[in-house]
């Protein structure tokens, strides 16, 4: 047996460790943010919410999804939260016990866009014919 034999990780997906550790830095995030403890006005007045944290299977890289509250100023978000990614990845490293502190990368949350498309689609007549299981046999 190989060192990486005790491994069950097939790479369908992530490991449950990136799945942890992703959430981990989350909540360290999200907490990060909601005290108020990077010390900057703009970054401060927008109240941001981390959604999820994709992590790379050797941890050093982790992409957080965050959306400012109303889902404006994204853009503006992710420049802040970049400027201060040191920063933010010295909280992550005083919390948590890593080898490395991952490398930030964020990006825009999109979670709630596939809501609404999801509940677009649930709503429309033909999904919820054929849900309804009336798709094809009313035809005839």
């Amino acid at each position: 047996m190989g060192p990486m034999a005790h491994r069950s990780h097939t790479g369908t997906g992530p490991s449950q460790r990136q799945l942890r550790v992703g959430e981990l830095i989350r909540r360290t995030l999200a907490d990060v943010l909601n005290r108020g403890e990077i010390h900057d006005p703009e970054l401060n007045r927008l109240s941001i919410t981390v959604g999820e944290v994709r992590c790379s299977p050797d941890l050093k890289v982790a992409t957080v999804h965050v959306m400012p509250l109303g889902g404006k100023d994204v853009e503006e978000a992710i420049a802040l939260l970049s400027k201060h990614r040191g920063e933010l990845r010295h909280h992550i490293t005083r919390q948590m016990t890593l080898k490395y502190a991952p490398d930030l990368r964020f990006r825009p949350d999109e979670t709630f866009d596939r809501l609404d498309e999801t509940r677009r689609l649930f709503s429309d007549k033909t999904v919820m014919r054929d849900i309804r299981g009336g798709g094809e046999a009313d035809e005839d």
